[in-house]
């Protein structure tokens, strides 16, 4: 039996001071409501009530008991009443949210930005790492994911595609020479991550043509930023998202290697694990950054990102 429903069905009884009142109250028969209190005493290994066919009364463990679960029960009921209160209240609260690494760009600081100057009362909570966390089981309210597959027991969300661009330093070409088509790659050092597999990726180019990404590794990283940085230093090539080099290829820092051929488009899909019960912050995160988000891909594409077939509710 459920404990919640006996905790309320005692309280019932001695404050009205019958069984049959407090049975009625919850919508259940008085029999059920005496197996109820039964299995409470059980479970309690004590007696709460002194009965009879015409009197009711509390025992002294019963009246502590009653004092005690009547608090619990008080502080339930408030919980449960601040809960729908903030349904449609104004978001607050921590929301914890993973995200790449190469989210760490003064781009992402200002979409931050944004959004605290709208939602003051929302603590973001935000931690970068270029690995998949369990979202439920290491407590993460979202995650944001560059990528082609969306995981189908989670509710993914497209925000816009993120482009990656193959780059190297010009010092680093002046020594080595500048690739002609994509099978010239090969012919230098690359920064590779080790999170995810480049080797073999298809590159297409506008008219049709097709080939597979092929590279040499000088170095394996984890972090993106460190890969970024390593490129400047003129230690290899790297395949890099354009929210972290976009400003490098503006200024000439950087040079994208054959540039007419392209991976497969990835999209950006904010994660999280139910649309059930959704908390005001996270509703309000998640709608900031379509909006935020959504006319930078309009101006480049021409059309806001396709969104995927509809996911199951985990």
């Amino acid at each position: 039996m459920d404990r919640l429903t006996s905790l309320r069905l005692f309280r019932g009884v001695v404050e009205s001071g019958s069984f049959a009142r407090a049975a009625e109250a919850m919508g259940i028969s008085a029999p059920m409501a005496s197996r109820h209190i039964a299995q409470l005493e059980r479970s309690l290994g004590t007696r709460l009530l002194h009965r009879s066919s015409r009197h009711l009364s509390l025992t002294d463990a019963g009246r502590s008991w009653y004092e005690q679960s009547s608090h619990a029960l008080d502080l339930l009921d408030s919980a449960e009443a601040a809960l729908v209160a903030d349904a449609d209240a104004t978001p607050r609260g921590r929301l914890k949210v993973s995200a790449p690494v190469w989210f760490g760009t003064p781009r992402m600081a200002g979409l931050l930005a944004d959004y605290h100057a709208r939602c003051p009362e929302v603590l973001v909570d935000l931690h970068l790492a270029n690995r998949r966390v369990d979202l439920v089981a290491d407590g993460f309210d979202l995650a944001l994911r560059a990528t082609r597959e969306p995981a189908a027991a989670l509710i993914a969300r497209p925000l816009c595609t993120v482009d990656f661009h193959i780059v190297a330093a010009p010092g680093y070409l002046a020594a080595s020479g500048t690739p002609a088509q994509p099978e010239d790659l090969a012919g230098l050092g690359a920064i590779v991550p080790s999170y995810v597999q480049l080797e073999g990726r298809v590159l297409r180019a506008a008219d049709g043509r097709q080939t597979t990404l092929r590279l040499t590794p000088v170095m394996r990283s984890d972090d993106t930023h460190l890969t970024r940085h390593a490129v400047h230093a003129g230690l290899g090539i790297a395949y890099l998202p354009a929210w972290l080099v976009d400003d490098d290829l503006a200024q000439g820092r950087l040079v994208e290697l054959v540039p007419e051929w392209r991976g497969p488009a990835t999209t950006l899909f904010a994660v999280y694990a139910s649309r059930q019960h959704m908390a005001p912050a996270l509703r309000s995160f998640i709608d900031f950054l379509v909006a935020a988000l959504a006319p930078a891909e309009e101006g480049r594409t021409g059309r806001p990102p396709a969104a995927p077939p509809p996911s199951p509710t985990r």
